[in-house]
């Protein structure tokens, strides 16, 4: 098997990607992707090597993304907006040994090379970024010139992805993603009749790619089933909305970031551009009931839920074709088993609150370089600890009511407090900083950070917030700054971001 054989069966006049009002079909998509793995052979990639990808949804990074997993490799997408701190620190934990990088993100890998990031032996550049990156590259179109090579057989545990996350505890890692995981979701939600996606669909894909709810759920399920998927680099919801109706749109699945941004446009035809949409699905955070009910009312769509993580490939639960209650999740996916348990592991009754536990071929393996993974997060059995708190009704429905940790959820993507309080303190003008999430109708939740200034020093938020934005990526900085004399801490000296909160 090979994740990359999903583009293989379809039909090769049939669309595949849309780009800028510019079509790809499979059998132009194949070609690519063959020259391009070709190329990254000829190259002396291997089996495992790990490549990171740093381009924004478009045909460049689809074309990588394939081309790197059919050569055997190990895909890493990483933010290509994110500060070269970021992208170095991202390079090194994995070992890259080669990079593919887009335009939009060659002015953050400036600067990255052999020295900064040792492993480092390889970059691939699209043309039109390339005067922005080290010397020592090769543009991508000369790869692509290559004679294509066939594609590397790997088994169901063979490593596919590695996507950063802040998984369900501690600073953000790697979750390893194998070609059985990933493949095991695709086939789990192509399952569900509601959901099943057809070859003439249309998905607009608006979530960046290095996302695992872009890359796998809107991406990888468009070019498994056949259809077609519209690239869309950046979200402005009127021009979204446009792409939608001229392109035909028929599945819009996004976070709830999106949603609400699109029911607070004040535009008299947007429910007509939304004419031809026949499956609203939304995910990575919490959409608050009101944004559901003003998609409802404004576009005419019924939008559902569910529920996932990385550490799935991501999808868990859906509540599609179930009639969905307010706020619920839905049911497990087929092949996915879910348990709510205490916290002495024994599963709890109906209607009270417990733990999800996950278990299913979708369940990744483990943490990159963490070798306590499985007594940390997986049990012994294949039990995910997802670290989410749920209840069920008795109608199997699940709804999810809490975290037992203190991850912050910005439009769908993690942010783990430590990362950004260590930025903070890195402020000379700082003496100690603790973050927290708060709620935010636009994004679910916003991070807000709590500072105790140096005596004798001076700083405003202002100051704090670009520190933050010059190292961090842009959803992980605080949107809102409070100085405070002093953080409340428990007898073991540690922060209570419970009393903060």
């Amino acid at each position: 098997m090979n994740l990359a054989a999903i583009v293989d069966p379809h039909p090769p006049d049939s669309p595949a990607l849309v780009s800028h009002g510019r079509t790809t079909t499979y059998g132009e998509l194949r070609q690519q992707v063959g020259r391009l793995r070709g190329g990254l052979v000829a190259r002396g990639i291997e089996g495992g090597d790990r490549v990171a990808i740093v381009a924004g949804a478009t045909p460049t990074f689809v074309i990588a993304y394939l081309a790197v997993l059919g050569a055997g490799a190990v895909a890493v997408p990483l933010n290509p907006t994110a500060p070269a701190r970021a992208l170095r620190t991202e390079l090194v934990e994995v070992g890259a040994r080669a990079a593919v990088v887009g335009p939009a993100g060659a002015g953050s890998f400036a600067g990255i090379d052999r020295v900064t990031v040792p492993a480092l032996e390889l970059v691939v550049v699209d043309g039109a970024g390339a005067e922005a990156v080290p010397d020592g590259i090769v543009g991508i179109d000369e790869l692509l010139a290559t004679e294509p090579v066939p594609v590397v057989e790997r088994a169901a545990d063979d490593l596919a992805v590695l996507i950063f996350t802040s998984g369900t505890a501690g600073s953000p890692r790697a979750a390893m993603l194998g070609h059985g995981n990933l493949l095991a979701n695709l086939g789990q939600l192509q399952a569900l009749e509601a959901r099943a996606l057809r070859p003439d669909d249309v998905s607009y894909c608006a979530l960046p790619l290095f996302h695992i709810f872009g890359l796998n759920v809107i991406l990888g399920l468009g070019l498994y089933s056949g259809s077609s998927v519209v690239l869309a680099e950046r979200f402005e919801p009127g021009a979204a909305a446009d792409t939608v109706a001229a392109e035909g749109v028929t599945v819009v699945a996004g976070a709830p970031a999106m949603w609400s941004a699109w029911a607070r446009l004040d535009e008299p035809s947007l429910r007509d551009r939304f004419a031809t949409v026949r499956l609203a699905a939304s995910g990575a955070a919490k959409l608050a009931l009101d944004v559901r009910d003003a998609v409802r009312d404004r576009l005419d769509l019924e939008v559902i839920e569910g529920y996932g993580l990385t550490e799935a490939s991501p999808v868990v639960t859906s509540a599609l074709g179930r009639g969905a209650k307010a706020g619920s999740i839905g049911v497990p996916l087929p092949g996915v088993e879910v348990r709510l348990v205490d916290a002495g592991g024994d599963d709890v009754l109906v209607g009270d609150p417990g733990e999800l536990w996950v278990r299913g071929p979708n369940v990744f393996a483990g943490y990159w370089g963490d070798a306590e993974t499985p007594a940390g997060v997986l049990t012994t059995d294949g039990w995910l600890r997802t670290g989410d708190v749920g209840v069920v009704d008795d109608d199997g429905d699940l709804f999810l009511v809490d975290r037992t940790k203190d991850l912050v959820i910005v439009s769908g993507f993690n942010v783990y407090p430590a990362e950004v309080e260590e930025v903070l303190v890195e402020h000379p003008a700082v003496a100690a900083a603790a973050v927290v999430g708060v709620v935010d109708p636009h994004t679910g939740e916003a991070v807000k950070a709590f500072v105790v200034v140096r005596a004798g020093a001076s700083v405003d938020a202002g100051e704090l917030i670009a520190h933050c934005a010059a190292n961090l990526a842009r959803y992980k900085c605080p949107e809102t700054v409070a100085f405070v004399d002093g953080l409340p801490v428990g007898l073991g000296g540690k922060v209570q971001r419970w009393a903060l909160r």
